[in-house]
């Protein structure tokens, strides 16, 4: 893993497609001071000084794949509201391909954070939490199988909010395994869908999500090794990366090859979209041809690039470039029992 070779990967990542299909939303910032309490209720009076709209959860990841060169294709649902309206804006500035599916029954999905001094007050959602409708569905796999041929990898960007959804898996995976090549399929899970994800070539759970996933408290290295095995064991899936924050990440190729690739983050602000910056990155490394450690390896980079920054932020090329040349080589490690 030479400075020369993470490098040319960088390079190597611009002009490649990856579809990703899942739970779209819009991230709603309300920021401001507080001068005084309500005397209404002992609640703090926010007076509201800055608002601003961002791309949350699939298009979070599409977008952080746009930011890394890549051509991202983005599926997913939007209501017929003014959030949604707002939220294909976004999308169009940040140049994005999209396939949306318009729901009228189905309010756009918004998380709306209230903030204060630096400090965030209170989190609002407004969401239906459902499978597509039946009309919603099949328009979905007309979609599907008149674009799917064109994809080498797709991302399942699962945020609980009933897109990605048993009905939608039942039709989807036979479809990919009836293809002559079918695509890669990288999975951000959320645990309540865990048993969805079956035979999925890679699952990216964090810590936490890695525990839940297999029923036991995840603490350190051996813990982690018995986690990522009760993964497989439960869901046949091919890989297995395990993000594990400060200290980097778990490579499971197959439950006997676990590598230890260490974290490349100087300073850490805020994690949040984190995830999304490596799942996106993994996904466009693998697009573009490269193997599965290089491709988590210069995700990990992309990780350590946007924990520096407030809010979900991405990593262009040139970040990621000016990262690897300050930081020493990585040393990637077998991790063994």
């Amino acid at each position: 893993m030479s400075h020369e070779m993470m490098l040319a990967a960088v390079e190597s990542l611009k002009g490649h497609k990856v579809m990703i299909i899942g739970d779209l939303m819009l991230d709603h910032y309300l920021m401001g001071e507080v001068e005084r309490i309500s005397p209404e209720a002992p609640v703090p009076v926010v007076r509201v000084e800055k608002e601003s709209f961002l791309l949350g959860g699939a298009g979070n990841v599409a977008r952080n794949i746009a930011d890394l060169g890549g051509l991202p294709l983005l599926i997913g649902t939007v209501g017929r509201d003014q959030n949604g309206g707002v939220l294909e804006n976004l999308c169009t500035q940040a140049g994005l391909t999209t396939r949306l599916i318009h729901d009228g029954d189905r309010p756009t999905t918004v998380k709306t954070r209230i903030i204060a001094h630096n400090q965030q007050v209170v989190r609002v959602d407004q969401e239906r939490v459902a499978p597509l409708s039946p009309d919603g569905m099949d328009r979905l796999f007309e979609l599907l199988e008149s674009t799917l041929d064109d994809y080498a990898v797709i991302i399942l960007s699962d945020y609980g909010k009933g897109f990605i959804c048993r009905e939608f898996m039942d039709r989807f995976l036979p479809m990919i395994k009836g293809m002559p090549t079918p695509p890669k399929v990288l999975v951000d899970p959320k645990t309540v869908n865990y048993d969805l994800y079956q035979g999925v070539d890679l699952l990216t759970p964090n810590t936490k999500e890695a525990g839940e996933g297999a029923s036991m408290v995840v603490t350190g290295r051996e813990s982690v090794i018995e986690a990522g095995r009760a993964i497989f064991k439960r869901l046949n899936c091919r890989n297995l990366l395990i993000t594990l924050g400060p200290d980097g990440m778990a490579l499971f190729e197959g439950t006997d090859t676990i590598r230890h690739i260490p974290t490349f983050a100087r300073k850490v602000f805020d994690v949040t979209g984190a995830g999304d910056t490596v799942i996106a990155t993994t996904a466009l490394g693998l697009a573009s041809g490269m193997d599965l450690l290089t491709a988590c390896t210069l995700a990990n980079y992309a990780a350590g690039v946007v924990v520096a920054q407030v809010g979900a932020a991405t990593a262009s090329p040139a970040d990621l470039k000016e990262t690897i040349e300050e930081l020493p080589e990585p040393k990637v490690t077998y991790w063994k029992e």
